[in-house]
């Protein structure tokens, strides 16, 4: 008989339990993919907010913020034009008057989220929780039940997922931003990373305020919406909320680049 210690009895069940950690890990992470907009656009156009091929829709996210929010809501009175701001339920508790001046002003309020946080961590109960709470206070604000949810981040894990289904929630994200929460951020470069992406039944993604960014950034979206309303405009296609975007219609393969690529020409409003 070889020296050599040899294991008796059951063999022990760290393979199946090591299985079920990667499947759940699997599960959690992998709808985080449809973040890279290139496979989101092409496999899950109606999450990447395409809709109706004659019409942008403009959305606003991380607010709502007394500081910046109110400049926005002016500077869409002045463009006539309404858009979606996608709230943080933490924040619309705190400032529950502005997000009642934001429906006031005939804009369509949609969940953002409970905090701006980062969901790596499967915390199924939690998330369903939060969730649920920030979309009750949205409807409350609103009036009536909200219909989209953005993830902070864009990350759309699966327990952010089946939180979204619990609450009654649409997931919807962005086909277009322009980056505009970095130091770096102004109102042509903006301008410029939204045209470079953005299609007749597009959704584009900017921010009204800078709490999740640069310091200062929000002036960077603020002076690009003169220009994008403008472009969209001569291009023949309405802007408006995510209500009026049809994104279940679908949306037509193909349409043309608004701005027409990277070399494309960028509205001299944006300065």
């Amino acid at each position: 008989m070889s020296g050599r210690w040899r294991a008796t009895g059951p063999a022990r069940p760290w393979p199946a339990a090591g299985a079920a950690l990667l499947l759940a890990g699997t599960a959690q992470v992998l709808p985080a993919g449809t973040w890279l907009p290139g496979p989101r656009c092409a496999l899950f156009p109606a999450l990447a907010g395409l809709g109706r091929p004659d019409h942008v829709a403009l959305t606003f996210d991380d607010g709502p913020d007394p500081r910046t929010t109110p400049r926005f809501l002016d500077a869409l009175d002045g463009l006539a034009v309404r858009a979606t701001f996608f709230v943080l339920g933490e924040r619309l508790a705190h400032h529950w008057d502005l997000g009642r001046e934001i429906v006031r002003r005939g804009h369509e309020l949609a969940v953002h989220g409970w905090t701006h946080d980062r969901p790596w961590r499967p915390s199924p109960l939690r998330e369903s929780r939060r969730l649920s709470l920030a979309a009750h206070l949205v409807a409350q604000a609103y009036g009536d039940a909200p219909l989209w949810y953005r993830p902070p981040y864009g990350i759309l894990t699966g327990d952010r997922l089946a939180a979204a289904r619990t609450a009654g929630l649409r997931p919807v994200l962005w086909s277009a931003w322009g980056r505009d929460w970095t130091s770096r951020a102004t109102a042509r470069s903006v301008l410029d990373l939204l045209l470079r992406d953005l299609r007749g039944g597009g959704t584009a993604l900017l921010h009204d305020t800078d709490r999740e960014g640069a310091p200062g950034c929000w002036r960077a979206a603020l002076g690009a919406l003169p220009g994008l309303v403008a472009v969209c405009r001569e291009a023949g296609l309405a802007v408006g909320p995510l209500g009026e975007h049809e994104v279940t219609r679908g949306h037509r393969r193909g349409a043309r680049l608004i701005g027409g690529g990277p070399s494309g020409p960028a509205d001299p409003r944006a300065r």
